[in-house]
């Protein structure tokens, strides 16, 4: 089934069960056997997507990634978060399509979009229309410095509100809050509540999500998927807390 990716998605988000996704940024493997530990404990603890990606990544083994995580599992979807065109393997289930609609730099908004879409069009990756909207985490992250945009402010919940909606308008189908990798402050609660209450589409919320309280806060607000990165990648016990938090919602939802 082809579009497995989207409707997943959509389901997280019709019936409020929520969903966990790691972000494994290549660079960030220094030892094999660990990373093999740490994905088959992600497997048992049932998280929903593995995303792969980053700001800038110094080798592509993208796709080497995706045959070893294929070699554990086939059951958890893989989907590439692309720092640019060059982050693509043809074996990943899904890619989120990026539009970097907080910021004005065209590179990000189309430009790069051009580059991969009639590699797309050749392959059977299912094309995830996302909007992808940075917000200030309390100080300049990796993203911001390679996307060369400003953040949206943290306290103004209708800048982001008005700026979901213009991507809505154009066709978006999907949203990404994020503060950037090892933000300090993660996106607040009224900014999410704000979006979500606008948007009814599914919403993912990551960047500064570091302890159990922040990602509790984050699916409370209204996010349908929490993505956790390097914190993860450091320490599992934090995809452990956010899987203990995600069986409260399950209950509810059933």
């Amino acid at each position: 089934m082809q579009n497995k990716v989207s409707l997943k998605f959509r389901e997280l988000a019709d019936s409020g069960r929520k969903g966990i996704a790691w972000l494994i940024d290549p660079d960030d493997i220094h030892s094999p056997i660990q990373f093999e530990e740490q994905v088959r404990e992600a497997v048992e603890l049932k998280i929903d997507f593995f995303f792969l990606g980053g700001s800038l990544i110094q080798q592509n083994t993208i796709g080497d990634i995706i045959k070893f995580i294929r070699s554990i599992t086939e059951d958890i979807p893989t989907v590439i978060f692309p720092g640019n065109s060059l982050q693509f393997s043809p074996l990943a289930d899904a890619i989120l399509f990026l539009s970097l609609i907080s910021g004005r730099n065209p590179d990000l908004l189309i430009g790069q979009h051009v580059s991969i879409a009639p590699i797309l069009d050749k392959s059977k990756v299912e094309v995830l229309p996302t909007g992808y909207m940075l917000v200030d985490g309390g100080q300049t992250t990796s993203v911001h410095y390679i996307s060369q945009t400003i953040p949206l402010p943290n306290h103004h919940p209708e800048l982001a509100v008005a700026t979901a909606l213009a991507g809505y308008f154009l066709g978006l189908q999907y949203f990404y809050l994020d503060a950037g990798s090892g933000a300090p402050n993660p996106v607040s609660p009224e900014l999410i509540k704000a979006v979500k209450k606008k948007i009814k589409s599914p919403l993912m919320v990551g960047g500064g999500l570091n302890s159990k309280e922040k990602i509790q806060t984050a699916f409370a607000s209204g996010a349908d998927l929490v993505v956790l990165g390097n914190g993860a990648g450091k320490n599992l016990q934090l995809v452990r807390e956010a899987a203990s938090i995600l069986e409260t919602f399950r209950v509810f939802s059933n």
